[in-house]
């Protein structure tokens, strides 16, 4: 099964948007019943995807129905931004780089594997190094850059390996290799169309689209300081640090916008 469901009373519905109203541990906690051995889930091999929507994945979906119905459908939704307490409704909010890390060190208590898929030339790389000498103990199946993948998600191809590349030369959905879990890393709406139409068929037990979280772990980009964290300003944070998303976070005033006036 790749989509799991979700008692109703356990949702947040934001402007069509179905989201998790849960906590870090709860998320964790969820995870965790996935990946043990003895779960039904596993014993039924189950697959299951993550998705982190933030106020930007609101009003992408009210544009696109495809969208809005892959994040409908996800086994998880955590709420990643502060704009979605808007409504009043949810008990906290989960940052996805913060849920990649928590999964990675599970992982690497659980003895699960993980793998990296996406993100710039050499990132993945170099993202999977950091966390490999946070947890020593992280047992790490590939890492590879990000091929070209069109609006819909589909797959275009990895453009140049560089985690294995004797072990995979021509990287494609159906040769990865088997892995607990996935962080994808397309840029989101992408990322969530990839994962949608390719977890039937690789070899991996859950897929979590991450967008940036590949730069804030190599340290590509700063991590933004915990103080503005827990403000809710890490979107002016990334503006400050790349003005070229002023087009993005326009969609914040809109989101505010419908909020307010719905």
């Amino acid at each position: 099964m790749v989509h799991g469901k979700i008692k109703s009373m356990d949702k947040v519905n934001i402007l069509g948007v179905n989201v998790d109203n849960i906590n870090m541990e709860g998320a964790k906690d969820r995870v965790v019943g996935w990946l043990r051995k003895d779960s039904p889930a596993s014993m039924r091999n189950e697959k299951h995807y993550i998705v982190t929507p933030n106020p930007e994945f609101v009003m992408a979906a009210q544009k696109d129905p495809g969208f809005k119905d892959i994040i409908n459908k996800a086994d998880l939704a955590i709420p990643d931004g502060i704009g979605l307490r808007l409504r009043g409704d949810l008990e906290s909010t989960i940052s996805g780089v913060d849920l990649m890390e928590r999964l990675v060190e599970l992982s690497s208590d659980l003895g699960a594997t993980v793998g990296f898929l996406g993100g710039e030339e050499g990132v993945a790389k170099r993202c999977a190094e950091c966390l490999q000498k946070k947890y020593p103990g992280l047992k790490i199946s590939f890492a590879e850059d990000g091929g070209k993948i069109d609006d819909e998600g589909n797959w275009v191809g990895i453009k140049k390996p560089v985690w294995e590349p004797n072990r995979h030369p021509n990287l494609n959905p159906t040769s990865l290799p088997d892995t607990d879990i996935l962080f994808v890393a397309f840029g989101q709406v992408k990322q969530e169309k990839w994962i949608y139409k390719n977890l039937p068929k690789i070899p991996v037990k859950i897929a979590m689209g991450v967008g940036g979280a590949f730069d804030e772990i190599s340290g590509k980009v700063p991590r933004i300081p915990s103080i503005l964290h827990k403000m809710g300003l890490k979107w002016l944070f990334r503006l400050i640090l790349e003005p070229w998303r002023i087009k993005r976070q326009l969609a914040l005033v809109r989101y505010v916008w419908k909020i307010l006036t719905g």
